[in-house]
């Protein structure tokens, strides 16, 4: 399945792929469903590089997830 594309500074719902149920953001623990705000880090790989990217919760850093696991929040 290629890899769904998002950017940075746009929220989106968090829906795990089995990737993250396995491998949950760990900085944070995010619920399924909760949203979550896409962003670039200084020194780190931009997001959708190997299909991942980092993510904010309410405010604090999350940790790195599949771009598969963030759907649109109006759809």
């Amino acid at each position: 399945m290629p890899h769904k594309r998002v950017r940075a500074g746009t929220s989106y719902r968090f829906v795990p792929v089995m990737f993250d149920k396995l491998n949950p953001p760990a900085a944070v623990q995010v619920p399924e469903g909760a949203t979550v705000k896409v962003v670039n880090l200084p020194g780190c790989p931009r997001a959708n590089t190997m299909g991942m990217c980092h993510i904010n919760y309410q405010g604090r850093f999350a940790g790195m997830v599949c771009t598969n696991s963030l759907q649109p929040l109006n759809g």
